[in-house]
């Protein structure tokens, strides 16, 4: 357990119980966290909107999560807005915070007034999990659908993990007395604690084009607690989210008190990117050498981007390429590369 007068709130999550009810969940303050995501682009409002929701389910949903290694959603759709991405990285070491990072593609030129949400247009929501090197990565994907991406991680849950769960989120730029203006974010998940049962193959699984909704999962004294938490959390306002005047433990304990919620020690995270000229150059190596020729520029080099940091990478095509990787007889030459293989 953590005296909560001795945490610093902001990029934080802080994980909780309300044991009576067999509920866990978790509540997330990003702060500079989003600031330093956002500030990556000159992204429209509209977007931004998005991009700072995404990065909030993240945070939330990969603290959740017995993670190794990597937690993505991914957003796509057929609109103006086509493409948001985000990343949870588990700290690599007891103690060290989390990372994240997100990023989106959109066509400006055809943004509307309308709802952020609808712009992305049809597609779908998807949760990845990569668990590293030697694993299988798990895909669960769900319709665009409900109005918000809280919405369709809400339907996720409850399609594809079959637990019900609830988000109640607030973000947007806001200015404290001395302060610049700046982003903030905040939000609460609640979620049904899972069991390992073997009437789990018993529970009622969605037709083609039905969503499953909690009352389709819970019943009896489970569905009433949910329900009672899911009311409770209705009176939250927007600025107790946010913050960062009102301490996360304050926040549980004016929503939950009859509950008696229990924490947990928090979870601290920053913005970062995995991205490196080594990871870059091994993403490369497997096109052949025609390939990386139509890569190359006037003036003689291969150039690449990471969506996420906005870094910047030159390469001499001469050493990109699967020959270039490669001995004559296929075996790799040493690459200068991480763990992982993910290029940004």
């Amino acid at each position: 357990m953590t005296n909560a007068s001795q945490i610093a709130w902001d990029d934080s999550i802080l994980p909780f119980q309300l044991d009576s009810a067999d509920i866990r969940g978790r509540v997330a303050r990003l702060d500079g966290v989003l600031e330093a995501v956002l500030a990556q682009h000159a992204y429209p409002s509209e977007v931004e909107a998005l991009v700072a929701e995404a990065a909030l389910l993240t945070a939330l949903i990969g603290q959740t999560i017995k993670l190794r290694w990597k937690l993505s959603l991914q957003v796509r759709g057929d609109g103006p807005i086509r493409i948001i991405a985000t990343d949870y990285y588990a700290p690599e070491t007891e103690g060290a915070p989390a990372r994240i990072r997100a990023w989106a593609s959109f066509d400006e030129a055809h943004l509307t007034a309308a709802e952020p949400f609808r712009q992305i247009g049809r597609g779908y929501f998807a949760v990845l999990i990569d668990q590293g090197r030697g694993t299988v990565p798990y895909q669960g994907i769900t319709p665009l659908a409900g109005g918000s991406l809280s919405r369709c991680a809400e339907t996720y849950f409850a399609q594809s993990e079959q637990l019900p769960t609830r988000f109640a989120l607030s973000f947007g730029r806001s200015r404290l007395k001395g302060e610049t203006e700046r982003w903030r974010a905040g939000g609460v998940m609640l979620q049904k604690m899972p069991k390992a049962s073997p009437f789990l193959a018993d529970k009622p699984t969605a037709s083609e084009g039905v969503l499953l909704e909690p009352g389709d999962i819970l019943s009896g004294p489970e569905a009433e607690n949910w329900n009672r938490a899911n009311m409770l959390l209705d009176t939250v306002e927007d600025l107790e989210l946010i913050g960062p005047s009102v301490a996360p433990t304050e926040l549980l304990i004016r929503l939950f008190h009859e509950e008696r919620p229990r924490v947990f020690d928090p979870q601290t995270v920053r913005f970062g990117c995995t991205c490196s000229e080594g990871r870059v150059r091994e993403s490369l190596s497997i096109y052949s050498a025609r390939d990386i020729a139509h890569m190359t520029t006037d003036d003689g080099k291969v150039t690449a981007d990471c969506q996420f940091c906005g870094a910047h990478y030159v390469f001499d095509p001469a050493t990109l390429g699967f020959e270039a990787t490669h001995a004559p007889d296929g075996t790799p030459l040493p690459v200068d590369s991480a763990a992982d293989s993910d290029d940004g």
